[in-house]
């Protein structure tokens, strides 16, 4: 079976390829210019069928036109385009220009539904972009060696009532506390931006919260942590990362959490319904 891979930026699309044609699918794949990883063409394809079409953002109705072409119906999302984008960036083409006009407000989930509704109606099934990654989704409990002291306890469950508010009017999917206190929120920067700034105003010490949204469509926007993130935490001096557990990959974990248990940073996963 052939399936399309419209990929975005990070270690994400690669992983999902990698195991795509593990699987045995046949791939073809879209990448964006100066969002991708060039890398992807590297990717082994012994003995698969794997193309490659590199895409201009905003070229919605080309995209459509290689997915038909290649005779597919389904199709995943992997990786994202810097949310920033939206602002600069996008020369949209016939096609997308039609699916902004649809758009009530300009935020992710707007856009990449009104996106995948497009191209739902064009004969092409946006699936679950974890569809063949289900291995490095997040485990509940205990991921490292170190457990969250009583005091760090107390910290995350103070965020998560506001890290699921905010995330559920699409703001953004992490927050920094410290002491109770909210030190940092997410908005277009990402989260080890966010783990920087707040270790500027608070210094060391932080928890950092990082939540999927009270909805998460698994089809798009999935939470993801690997080895940078790790890094901005130990940089940060951070001491604490909670992840929702099955609905937040890791990438490369093995090395994630020999990294974070280096530095003596804890991370859990939480329990999700």
């Amino acid at each position: 079976m052939r399936i399309g891979l419209i990929a975005g930026n990070g270690r994400f699309p690669l992983l999902a390829l990698d195991a795509a044609i593990n699987l045995g699918h046949d791939v073809t794949v879209i990448a964006i210019r100066d969002e991708t990883d060039p890398k992807i063409s590297e990717v082994a394809t012994v003995g698969h069928s794997f193309d490659i079409h590199w895409v201009s953002l905003g070229q919605l109705g080309k995209c459509l036109s290689i997915l038909k072409d290649a005779g597919i119906s389904r199709a995943i999302m992997a990786g994202q385009v810097k949310h920033a984008k939206i602002f600069a960036g996008i020369v949209p083409d016939f096609t997308l220009l039609s699916a902004l006009r649809r758009l009530k407000t300009r935020n992710t989930d707007s856009l990449i539904s009104v996106i995948t509704d497009v191209m739902a109606e064009h004969g092409v099934e946006i699936i679950d972009s974890t569809s063949f990654l289900k291995p490095i989704l997040a485990k509940a409990g205990r991921l490292t060696y170190r457990v969250p002291s009583a005091k760090e306890s107390a910290d995350l469950e103070f965020g998560y009532k506001i890290a699921d508010e905010i995330a559920g009017l699409d703001v953004g999917q992490t927050i920094a506390v410290k002491d109770k206190a909210v030190i940092a929120v997410e908005a277009m920067e990402g989260t080890d931006e966010v783990i920087t700034r707040a270790s500027r105003l608070a210094g060391p010490g932080i928890c950092i919260v990082k939540v999927a949204k009270p909805n998460q469509d698994m089809r798009f926007d999935v939470p993801v942590i690997g080895l940078s993130t790790v890094h901005a935490l130990r940089d940060a001096r951070a001491s604490v990362l909670s992840i929702d557990a099955s609905r937040t990959l890791v990438l490369d974990s093995e090395e994630v959490f020999q990294s974070a248990n280096e530095s003596k940073i804890a991370i859990v996963g939480r329990p999700t319904g």
